[in-house]
């Protein structure tokens, strides 16, 4: 059996995934812990979802709702889905033949992109972008091609030529993400009727991520398949996770017409088949809580972007106040580096705080590197005494600058 197995063809990982290795947030949070530093890296809350949702899923269990699920969904969820897009977005879905239920909006990604995808299609998406894309993209045998959002007075935009270029007879659909992570990018209405009618003029599917679609404070969040003709042609993914604070129980949903429907759920059922039972229950009753709920929720999140942004521009970041989302990103040339990789690297050591360079989510890193993403999804104790640890440590940050600009200095 050792010879058997010493025989195998190395390197185990498939060739579609080489490069990708360790994501960035495990390395990141493994930094938080060795050095016990305040994680505003990794997108989590850290409080709990409402208590009444809470209750639900305990409620679920205790009365025996703990095996298999329907696969594309259990039916109070998939109506409840259907409900809030009618309500929310003005979006009529048939909860049994257009709605389905995954493993999280990262499953529900994946699966769109496996079951929509030939080898050698193109993918048109915009970065920096979120990292499960560009995997997801290649496991499909799909291409990335990336259009730029970047950072000017007015936040993030991207150049509509270039998107245009970005179109090719191999194009198979466009993948968005708004609001955006990681730059907190709510698309406009103008950009987004450039972005439908480029799909109805090239016959391009879109696959939009909605995940923060009520973590708005700017603007107003608009469904690409709420335009003319873009209902038929579109998937919409959104999640549980952000709007109710329970990232762990990994529950997201497909809204999409029933062809497409068909091809997701061919996907789905041999990626996860089902998603846990109880969890199911308590987000259909999540959905529920209304317009109380989810306006307080925004003015929670705008509350703690205001507090993160004041502080990191006090402290000497060029902050890009974001539109919606729960992540703000950051220039640190004002600090005087010129890698947020590097500086990344060194905050956990220095200052007890961690973040993402923004390199990680870009196609070629050097584009992004002098961004940092700090996550705001904290409470406002953590957040100050973020703010406080770094404003305590910016002369130390400051002399670690110095010393990797003389480092590379002397290595030229």
């Amino acid at each position: 059996m050792l010879r058997a197995m010493t025989s195998l063809r190395l390197p185990y990982l498939s060739s579609r995934l080489q490069g990708f290795g360790t994501t960035i947030f495990a390395e990141m949070t493994r930094l938080a812990i060795e050095h016990q530093a305040l994680n505003l890296g990794q997108g989590f809350p850290d409080f709990d979802a409402p208590e009444a949702v809470k209750q639900a899923a305990q409620r679920a269990i205790a009365e025996g709702q703990n095996q298999y699920a329907r696969s594309f969904g259990v039916p109070q969820l998939n109506q409840a889905i259907a409900a809030h897009q009618k309500q929310y977005r003005g979006l009529e879905y048939d909860p049994n033949a257009e709605v389905t239920v995954y493993s999280g909006a990262t499953e529900a990604i994946c699966a769109a992109l496996q079951a929509l995808c030939e080898t050698g299609d193109e993918v048109v998406m915009f970065e920096p972008f979120y990292d499960s894309y560009r995997a997801s993209v290649a496991m499909a045998g799909a291409v990335s091609r990336v259009v730029t959002l970047s950072p000017g007075k007015e936040g993030f935009g991207y150049s509509a030529a270039e998107l245009e270029a970005a179109i090719s007879g191999k194009t198979r659909l466009i993948l968005l993400n708004t609001p955006h992570n990681p730059t907190g990018k709510v698309f406009s209405r103008a950009e987004l009727e450039h972005i439908a009618e480029l799909c109805r003029r090239h016959n391009l599917l879109a696959v939009t991520d909605e995940v923060y679609e009520h973590l708005v404070y700017d603007g107003e969040h608009i469904c690409l398949a709420s335009l003319p003709g873009m209902r038929e042609r579109t998937v919409v993914i959104s999640s549980a996770g952000k709007t109710f604070s329970c990232t762990g129980w990994k529950v997201g949903w497909t809204c999409a017409p029933p062809g497409l429907t068909r091809a997701l759920r061919s996907a789905h059922q041999f990626i996860t088949f089902a998603t846990a039972t109880p969890f199911q229950h308590a987000v259909a009753h999540a959905l529920q809580l209304g317009d109380a709920y989810f306006n307080q929720l925004r003015s929670e999140y705008r509350a703690r972007r205001d507090l993160l942004c004041d502080g990191l521009s006090d402290v000497g970041f060029q902050v890009i106040r974001p539109q919606g989302s729960y992540f703000v990103c950051a220039d640190i040339r004002g600090l005087g580096f010129e890698s947020g990789t590097q500086l990344c690297h060194i905050l956990p050591r220095v200052a007890g705080v961690v973040a993402i360079p923004n390199a990680a989510f870009y196609l070629e890193p050097a584009r992004g590197d002098a961004l940092v993403r700090f996550a705001f999804c904290k409470t406002q104790s953590v957040l100050e005494q973020s703010v406080e640890r770094l404003r305590g440590s910016i002369e130390k940050l400051r002399a670690e600058a110095h010393r990797a600009a003389a480092a590379a200095g002397a290595g030229a």
